[in-house]
């Protein structure tokens, strides 16, 4: 699952552009992730410019 922190977020689209699973959709004020559609490749975490996304892993 990908965590947005939304204090860092800046909107740029970047992490759009190389989601495989179009699971990331930009709004004027946020941005949303489709946890349900995420393949967790992090491709996005690795491109965001600011480090505003994140992987987290569920604990059993």
């Amino acid at each position: 699952m990908i965590e947005i922190n939304k204090n860092l977020c800046d909107r740029c689209g970047t992490c759009v552009a190389v989601c495989e699973t179009d699971c990331i959709t930009v709004y004027e004020a946020y941005i949303e992730i489709d946890n349900n559609k995420c393949i967790s490749c992090k491709k996005c975490v690795w491109i965001c410019p600011v480090d505003a996304l994140t992987l987290v892993t569920e604990e059993k």
